[in-house]
């Protein structure tokens, strides 16, 4: 019966004892999105984005431009189609039917290659600055001792209450107003 009597004192003690080791931790959130999209590094890179992205958008409409030119084409070839030219209007009608697919071919490996592109380029553009913001969320954390920091932006954390928000401490961090 000692010994029972023991264990639960024992248990009670060291279930106290992280209760309070618990409230101890400070908690804090961020909203990284925020930060994110405040830094000057995201913002020369979204331009760099949109040239890039406008140049493909350019290099596209020539090319849908030139689609448009060669269905006009065989519409006209149609219109002006007589029992005398039928055969040669046929003839040049499959030409440019074959032509035609061929470039909507090429479209379509454009539009493909296009989004690879503006995607790697985005990659190559935004890691770092990932990177640069895990590093200052890191040492704000460390230097204000926080246990945890949860990002409320990306709905990372489910709930939360309270805690300190740290997004201005991260934004200071990188130097951001």
């Amino acid at each position: 019966m000692k010994n029972l009597v023991k264990g639960a004192i024992l248990a009670v003690g060291l279930f106290a004892g992280v209760q309070v080791a618990s409230a101890q931790q400070k908690i804090g959130h961020v909203n990284a999105d925020d930060v994110f999209q405040a830094t000057t590094e995201f913002k020369a890179a979204q331009e760099q984005l949109k040239v890039l992205s406008d140049a493909k958008q350019k290099e596209l409409e020539g090319m849908y431009a030139e689609l448009q030119k060669k269905e006009k084409e065989a519409n006209d070839l149609m219109l002006n189609q007589s029992e005398a030219n039928k055969t040669e209007t046929q003839t040049k009608l499959q030409t440019i039917g074959q032509e035609f697919q061929q470039m909507q071919t090429r479209v379509q490996e454009v539009q493909k290659v296009a989004q690879e592109d503006i995607g790697k380029k985005q990659q190559e553009l935004m890691a770092p600055i990932q990177t640069k913001l895990m590093n200052a969320i890191n040492a704000v954390a460390k230097e204000k001792g926080y246990a945890y920091i949860f990002d409320i932006g990306s709905g990372a954390a489910v709930y939360y209450q309270g805690g300190e928000d740290v997004t201005a401490d991260v934004k200071a961090k990188l130097g951001i107003k």
